[in-house]
């Protein structure tokens, strides 16, 4: 069996460093975990190409050159592009002299599979509640609407028929707010599109009313692969985060990013896939209040006065039908949704 082929196929990423911290073999796990290819790696110490590990770097290099293990569970570490992630490290030294095989192993991914869980669970008993309660209200809704109408035929003074067309109005505008709070509830026909495309539509559309204190910046990975989608439904989701994005930034100004990437071996809730499309929307505004976190994604749940709580319910309702999720980081200065889709070769 090829021992290279079977360690890029490891979920756990594996480096060989020396006394210097500079890697002289990383697996494909850790390229995907540190942001660089292995080449790359290997012309810095480990340190440089991290903004931050809770482990003190002479710890490991005396660890490397007196030959001794090292095992760090649950230790802080943030990439260079500002991903933050927990690892368990584990240093065990090999035979050749002052050369040791570093083990880093992410268990915010299970932490993250498991609120992942959980909160599909929960979100769609309160969007069972929620359209429960839409149905009930569209009975008497249609019967209250149908009354103003034939009221207005009766009246023949337009003032009266000034109120029939305002109840008629409301009704309306009650009914679009019931079908949103409905949203979509079961996949639709999906075919392969360039992600890219719904992307520019959505920009196109948002850029028409982009305040001029509020840039855009798109970061694209051209190489992404078509993926199965309705590109309609996906188009709405990215629309909602990035219209939160604008309101996020409207007062004081700042810029939206729009990435696109790919990643190896991700799990979306308990699938496992080979390749995945990740669909990123940065802001640099305030962030979201943390009391907001935990239920962020939930029917009617806002931290706007003037907001409807819809719009990351439905973007969430929808990259759950496209077998996918979305994930959600925020601090002061930097908020991150993360839309992740699966990209599954043809046969």
């Amino acid at each position: 069996m090829d021992t290279l082929n079977l360690l890029n196929h490891l979920v756990t990423a594996v480096l060989v460093i020396d006394s210097d911290l500079r890697p002289c073999f990383a697996n494909a796990a850790a390229e995907q975990l540190l942001g660089a290819g292995s080449h790359r790696l290997t012309e810095h110490p480990l340190t440089e190409h991290l903004l931050s590990l809770d482990v003190e770097r002479r710890l490991l290099e005396d660890a490397v050159r007196q030959g001794q293990g090292l095992t760090v569970n649950t230790a802080s570490l943030v990439t260079l592009d500002g991903q933050q992630h927990t690892v368990d490290l584990t240093l065990v030294p090999l035979e050749q002299q002052q050369l040791s095989l570093l083990e880093l192993r992410q268990v915010d991914q299970q932490r993250r599979i498991h609120q992942q869980l959980s909160q599909d669970a929960q979100q769609q008993a309160a969007q069972f509640l929620v359209r429960n309660l839409a149905h009930e209200i569209k009975n008497p809704l249609g019967g209250l609407r149908g009354a103003a109408q034939l009221l207005a035929r009766e009246l023949e003074e337009p003032a009266l028929k000034e109120f029939t067309a305002l109840i008629i109005e409301q009704a309306d505008r009650l009914r679009s707010l019931v079908d949103k709070l409905l949203g979509p509830q079961r996949p639709t026909q999906h075919s392969p599109h360039n992600i890219h495309q719904v992307v520019q539509k959505v920009l196109k559309l948002v850029e028409v009313t982009l305040p001029r204190n509020i840039r855009l910046k798109r970061d694209y990975d051209p190489s992404i692969p078509d993926i199965n989608m309705d590109p309609d439904q996906l188009q709405q989701a990215l629309l909602n985060i990035v219209q939160n994005a604008v309101q996020a930034l409207e007062e004081r100004g700042g810029e939206i990013i729009i990435k696109s990437r790919t990643q190896h071996q991700v799990t979306i809730g308990t699938q496992r896939f080979k390749l995945v499309a990740e669909l990123s929307v940065i802001d640099n505004g305030p962030g979201i209040p943390p009391e907001l976190m935990d239920t962020l994604f939930y029917p009617m749940v806002t931290g706007r006065e003037q907001g409807s709580g819809l719009g990351l319910s439905i973007a969430h309702n929808i990259a759950r039908l496209h077998g996918g999720r979305i994930d959600c980081h925020s601090a002061p200065g930097h908020t991150e949704f993360v839309i992740t889709l699966p990209i599954i070769s043809g046969k």
